[in-house]
């Protein structure tokens, strides 16, 4: 597979990555099966898929403790995420930016994940209760330690701000130009797709100027933008999507022109492209600098994905994707 280099540092990964949090958590619990998921995440590695992301909240830690049986086996061939800072509860997420707090985290990722030190580090949301310089400053700590490689950072959750038409990324701005006078940040992690392009407006052109990676978030858009889900068909109870105001049965079947106008340019394509494989051909096409990251469970999607990489989309295809219809439906 293609490789990409993220960071000052010039850490190279597959151009295509794993997200592996739907095999753990936040999609449907019924379809997520074990052996399964190890069997992609092996799949992923004999493609050249090397980045593969999780975070100790997933699960909690059951992503990790799944990726470390990978790991025990092919570490040298795995370039390894996870994130820190949320912990969850019962019926709630909470934020933990405390230097002790984040210490003893790392040393617990590092156990579960069965290896002696992490590729990149994200700090995955900035405790308000703790100075972002300090928790970043412990992060750096780690690095000097020998245990963590790099340290990326996620951006601020801001769907609110799409109705408005708020720039959604000055308070993620803001953030990394503090902690970038503590340490220097090699990778931002936030969502970028053909539905959800507002990382195109600052954030991105931020990252590129300075030779910051950029890890696109949610890239196939949650599974919409594959064209494999059919509006009204539902979602089990503990799927995320199932409470999501873009996934109703209403909006779902507003927004299918954008799924069919990736499913005309990959009949363009030909030779069995898919929309899927098109959304994250144009994720790739926004820069050298970004490595799309779409979660996945199963071989075959992870395979289909990889493939995406072969996919050279013309100006034309540019254009016509660019100029699908906005997506409908808030985030909140």
């Amino acid at each position: 597979m293609e490789r990409r280099t993220i960071g000052a540092g010039a850490l190279a990964v597959g151009a295509v990555g794993l997200g592996c949090m739907p095999m753990s958590w936040a999609y449907s619990g019924s379809r997520q099966r074990g052996d399964e998921s190890l069997r992609a995440v092996h799949r992923a590695l004999d493609l050249g898929v090397t980045l593969l992301d999780t975070a100790d909240m997933y699960g909690p830690f059951t992503n990790e403790l799944l990726l470390g049986r990978v790991l025990r086996q092919r570490r040298a061939e795995a370039f390894v995420s996870t994130k820190v800072g949320l912990l969850v509860g019962e019926q709630h997420i909470v934020a933990n930016g405390r230097p002790g707090y984040v210490r003893r985290a790392c040393d617990a990722s590092l156990r579960r994940l069965q290896t002696d030190v992490i590729d990149l580090y994200q700090l995955h949301r900035a405790d308000p209760e703790v100075p972002v310089e300090e928790t970043w400053g412990a992060m750096a700590e780690l690095v000097r330690a020998g245990k963590v490689r790099a340290l990326g950072l996620c951006a601020v959750g801001a769907r609110g701000g799409r109705r408005s038409g708020a720039h959604l990324h000055d308070a993620t701005l803001r953030q990394l130009r503090r902690v970038q006078q503590v340490f220097p940040v090699t990778a931002v992690q936030a969502e970028l797709s053909v539905w959800s392009p507002e990382a195109l407006e600052s954030l991105l052109p931020w990252c590129a100027a300075r030779g910051v990676g950029f890890l696109a978030a949610m890239p196939l858009g949650n599974g919409f933008l594959t064209g494999t889900l059919t509006p009204g068909e539902g979602f089990e109870p503990d799927d995320l999507r199932a409470r999501h105001p873009r996934f109703t049965a209403e909006m779902m079947a507003a927004n299918q022109p954008i799924v069919v106008g990736l499913r005309r340019v990959a009949a363009r394509r030909g030779d069995g492209v898919t929309a899927a494989q098109v959304a994250l051909a144009w994720v790739l096409a926004q820069g050298r600098h970004v490595v799309p990251v779409p979660g996945a469970k199963q071989g075959r999607w992870v395979a289909e994905n990889a493939g995406s990489v072969e996919v050279r989309l013309s100006a034309e295809d540019l254009a016509e994707l660019g100029g699908l219809p906005a997506a409908q439906g808030s985030w909140d």
